[in-house]
């Protein structure tokens, strides 16, 4: 859940329970220093992934493999590389490339890249060795060719909007953000035109289905499930987006008008009443995707947000009927089919990436936009964000938006006043600059 509390607490969509601790409310009210224990936490948890991914692919290239494992497993390797330097790079800007393994103490000690141009190109260059040696492959908890064109895609325009759009250090990019527009739409569209295996699913309901991890919408989506015997293998993750309600279980209506048992949780990451005022009363996603009143196992309704017995709407993204005890396999949805269908969107800012925008709203029952009549292309672009905090809420997903588009101060009060480094990265943890002189 570390996740959340960087990408979702920081942003409009999502307020933290009030006696959670302080390193929490700190995202919240944006004041994050290099302190932050949960800063800290993701921070090393993405430098210890990078490292087994350095591992893989200095123990696997050349050793002997046959040419179609090692192809994978160096595939593999790269896409984990670069996706979680792309998490460090979103969340602290010119933070460390971890170029190789470390397995003596004095490698512990990455040099910080001298700019985003140097920053990019080895992102780009080990998902571009990824896509070359994956093909696909659909597995759930592991990442195929498919991944890593969606990966190239999100980096790509993560770049284009972020420099278009005056972020810090971006102007170092020396490709034109024309360029790396159309490089952001090839990749996407290649996920949306080049494969059979991954598509639009036309049932939101089955995108969440806890049971349905294979489903086609998820190119890229953790294996962890209620079957695991220790924290890590199993999920949790429900207990922070439901509100404690009863001190037990209580039951959710479906759409088919049936029943479903869930704990209640821990009412950490808190629905805020801009998200649920953003989407239209007719929304599929606000209807069917949030909860507002709760039931009994006879389906009498025990309470209701407007009553107070429900502190919030909350999502049922995170939701397994089949729960036992704290152990869940709600699992986060790392890499979505519908996320790289608004990349299409937002990089084309034509009428074929008006189709994808519009498959998605046709999904969640609200109005098409019939055209782009009257539209500059940083209109169409500003309606695609929009449309991806409805999409998208509750996937780790906010914060980057907000940040490479430039509208953290704009969209959240709290930031108001902040530098714009400060709204635009935050503080590599003091530990990490007491144990590397190279971070300065």
């Amino acid at each position: 859940p570390v996740t959340f509390y960087i990408a979702e607490l920081s942003t409009d969509n999502c307020l933290v329970k009030q006696d959670e601790g302080a390193d929490a409310q700190a995202f919240v009210n944006w004041e994050v220093t290099s302190q932050n224990s949960l800063l800290t936490e993701y921070y090393r948890s993405i430098y210890i992934a990078v490292n087994r991914a350095n591992a893989v692919i200095e123990n696997v290239e050349g050793k002997g493999y046959n040419v179609e494992d090692e192809e994978r497993l160096l595939g593999e390797a790269l896409f984990l590389r670069a996706y979680n330097h792309f998490n460090a790079i979103r969340a602290f800007g010119l933070a460390p490339l971890q170029k190789s393994l470390i397995d003596k103490l004095d490698e512990t000690t990455a040099v910080l890249p001298e700019n985003m141009e140097q920053v990019y190109t080895f992102l780009i260059d080990d998902l571009t060795r990824a896509v070359s040696y994956l093909k696909v492959n659909r597995v759930t908890g592991r990442a195929d060719k498919v991944a890593a064109q969606a990966l190239l895609a999100k980096v790509y325009l993560f770049a284009a909007s972020a420099k278009e759009n005056g972020v810090p250090k971006y102007d170092a990019i020396t490709e034109s953000v024309d360029n790396l527009y159309a490089k952001s739409a090839e990749y996407a569209g290649a996920v949306i035109n080049g494969q059979s295996e991954y598509n639009h699913d036309l049932d939101l309901q089955n995108i969440y289905d806890v049971e349905a991890a294979n489903g086609p919408e998820h190119i890229f989506i953790l294996s962890l499930d209620r079957s695991g015997t220790q924290e890590g293998d199993y999920s949790k993750l429900s207990k922070y987006f439901i509100p404690y309600i009863a001190g037990g279980s209580v039951y959710l209506k479906n759409i088919d008008g049936s029943f479903s048992e869930t704990h209640d949780g821990w009412s950490v990451f808190q629905t805020t009443n801009n998200l649920f005022s953003s989407y239209d009363a007719a929304d599929k996603r606000r209807n069917e995707l949030f909860v507002s009143e709760v039931f009994d196992e006879s389906g009498t309704s025990i309470g209701t947000v407007s009553d107070g017995t429900v502190a919030y709407s909350f999502t049922r993204k995170y939701f397994d009927p089949a729960f036992e005890g704290d152990k869940t396999s709600t699992r986060p949805f790392l890499i979505r089919y519908s996320d790289i269908q608004l990349i299409y969107a937002e990089a084309t800012a034509n009428i074929e990436g008006l189709v994808q925008y519009n498959k998605i709203r046709n999904r969640a029952g609200v109005s098409e936009l019939p055209d782009l009549g009257g539209l500059s292309s940083d209109n169409f672009r500003q309606l695609v964000v929009e449309e991806r905090q409805r999409e998208l809420a509750y996937e780790a997903d906010r914060l980057w938006d907000l940040r490479r588009n430039n509208i953290v101060q704009q969209e959240v009060i709290e930031a108001a006043g902040l530098s714009p480094e400060a709204v635009a990265f935050y503080p590599i943890p003091q530990r990490e600059i007491d144990l590397n002189p190279n971070i300065n």
